[in-house]
This record gives structure tokens, sequence and C-alpha cells, in this order.
């Protein structure tokens, strides 16, 4: 794993060590499951409302090839909201590489309009 391949990014809500290094702890697994994995963009908001219960929230953004994986989590703790948010994109990661499989063992006939010239051997 590489460092650069990790964005942690801090909205209303200070970067300290203990949680760069328990997220960076937390992605690590991420890049076991897939290696073509480009970049892991993690925002961490904290909203300042008072009344709310879930006041932070986790957001995940794993660019890849093909569409981005994108999640959000939101719950009353930093910590806990991570987890959260590295299982649904744990969860994630698993389906898209279960559709890969899938799509690569069936085989579906293609429909041309036009007729195609034949060669010879």
């Amino acid at each position: 794993m590489k460092n650069q391949n990790i964005i942690i990014l801090g909205v209303h809500l200070p970067l300290t060590e203990a949680i760069k290094n328990t997220v960076h702890e937390k992605v690590q697994r991420l890049f076991h499951h897939e290696a073509r994995i480009l970049r892991i963009r993690i925002e961490l908001t904290k909203d300042s409302c008072e009344k709310r219960e879930d006041n932070f929230c986790a957001c995940g953004i794993i660019e890849i090839n093909g569409p981005n994986l994108v999640v959000k989590e939101k719950s009353g703790d930093l910590y806990k909201s991570i987890d959260r948010m590295v299982d649904k994109l744990d969860r994630k990661l698993n389906q898209r590489a279960r559709l890969i499989r899938v799509k690569r063992h069936y085989l579906h006939p293609i429909d041309l309009s036009c007729s195609l010239p034949k060669v010879g051997v």
C-alpha cells in the first residue's frame, strides 16, 4: 500500500494523528481485495448542529477503473462512522468483483444490423 493512494480530508474537524492512523489501518484491507485501486478519498465531516445525534459523517470514494464507488455513513461517533464506511466499501468491492466474474462466464449473442463480408482462409 502506498500512502499517496489515500487522501484524508477533514471538514470542520481537526485531523489528529490518531484519526489518520485509524483511517490508514482500516482502509489498508481494501487494497488487499482489489489491486487496481487508483485512489481512495476519505472525507470526515462534523455537523455543528447540537440537536442532531448523527453529527459525524464519513464519506469514502474509491477511484477505480470504471465508475467510482461512493459510500456515506453518519453516526454520533467518528470511529464508528469510519468502521461502517469501510465495511460498506468492502462489500461494494466484493460485489463488483463478483459481478465481473459472473459477466465473464456468461456469453450472450450479439445482434448486428449489417452483414459482414466473408473472409477466405
